[in-house]
C-alpha cells in the first residue's frame, strides 16, 4: 500500500512557491530528501521503499504532458522501470481558466473527422468565415452560437454528443508518446502552496460530467470544458483559432 503519513495527500502548504514546470523536475529528480516529491510519488501508487532511482524530465513540444518521470522499482529483486508522464498547472486564481487546447479548426477536422456543415458553424463561431447575418450581431466579426438557428445549433450539439469521449481524451490526455497519465495541478495563493495530482482517467471523468449546452454567453460548453474563439493577440488572424478551457482548481474535488 501507498505510504500516506509522510504529507497529507492531495494537499499541502509550503513557504517556497513554483515558478514553472522546471521546479517540478527539480523536486522529482530530489525525491530521497523532498518531502512533497515523496508525497506525489505515493498518490501515483509507488511505495517508496520499493524505488532504486527516479528521473524527471521536460517535455519538449506540443503534447499534453510536460514533464516525464522515470521510476525504477525492484520487486523480488527484480527491477522495473516505469514511465509516467504528467500535465502541469500552475494556478494563482482558484476561480481562473486554464487553456488546455488551441488549433486553427481544419487541425480539430483532422482529429475528430468533422463533416462540412459543423466545419462552417465552427469557423463562423470563430470569425474564420464571415457571418451570413448582417444585422443584429454582437459582433460583425463572428456569430456566436446562440446567435445562430436552432436546427444550426443542434447540428454541433448533435455531433458534439457523439464524438463526446474522442473530444475529450483528445483535449485532456492527447496521443501517443507523450500523452498524459496523470495531471499535476499546484495552486498558489497567499504564499501558500496547495497540490492535487490525479490519474488522466480520474480528470476526464470529471470533466466530462453535465451537459453538453450552448452557454447564456454563446460559446459552447462540453460537460465542465468550455470551447470559445480564442480572440485577442492584436486583431491577428490567430485571434479566429479556436480554444478549449477548464478550471483546474476543480481537480480539488475529485476524492
Amino acid at each position: 500500500m501507498p505510504e500516506v503519513n509522510l504529507v497529507e495527500r492531495g494537499s499541502q502548504t509550503a513557504k517556497n512557491g513554483f515558478k514553472n514546470e522546471a521546479d517540478v523536475i527539480k523536486k522529482f529528480n530530489a525525491w530521497k530528501t523532498d518531502a512533497m516529491a515523496k508525497a506525489w510519488l505515493n498518490a501515483m501508487g509507488y511505495t517508496l521503499d520499493n524505488i532504486e532511482y527516479v528521473k524527471a524530465i521536460k517535455v519538449v513540444g506540443s503534447y499534453k504532458a510536460d514533464v516525464q518521470v522515470r521510476v525504477r522499482i525492484i520487486i523480488k529483486l527484480k527491477s522495473q522501470e516505469d514511465i509516467q508522464n504528467l500535465q502541469v498547472k500552475l494556478v494563482s486564481n482558484p476561480q481562473g481558466f486554464n487553456q488546455i487546447d488551441k488549433r486553427w479548426v481544419d487541425k480539430y477536422v483532422e482529429l475528430w473527422n468533422i463533416p462540412k456543415d459543423v466545419i462552417e458553424i465552427l469557423k463562423q463561431f470563430t470569425g474564420e468565415i464571415k457571418p451570413k447575418l448582417k444585422k443584429g450581431l454582437r459582433d460583425s466579426r463572428r456569430m456566436f452560437l446562440n446567435e445562430m438557428d436552432k436546427k444550426t445549433q443542434m447540428k454541433l450539439l448533435s455531433f458534439v454528443e457523439q464524438n463526446k469521449f474522442l473530444i475529450i481524451s483528445d483535449l485532456l490526455k492527447g496521443r501517443g508518446e507523450f500523452s498524459a497519465d496523470w495531471v499535476l495541478v499546484i495552486l498558489k495563493t497567499d504564499g501558500k502552496v496547495k497540490w492535487a495530482l490525479k490519474s488522466i482517467n480520474e480528470v476526464m471523468n470529471l470533466y466530462s460530467q453535465g451537459a453538453i449546452r450552448i452557454s447564456e454567453q454563446g460559446s459552447l460548453k462540453i460537460g465542465k470544458i468550455g470551447m470559445q474563439r480564442k480572440g485577442g493577440d492584436g486583431g491577428r488572424d490567430s485571434a479566429n483559432m479556436l480554444q478549449f478551457k477548464i478550471n483546474p482548481v476543480e481537480i480539488f474535488n475529485i476524492l
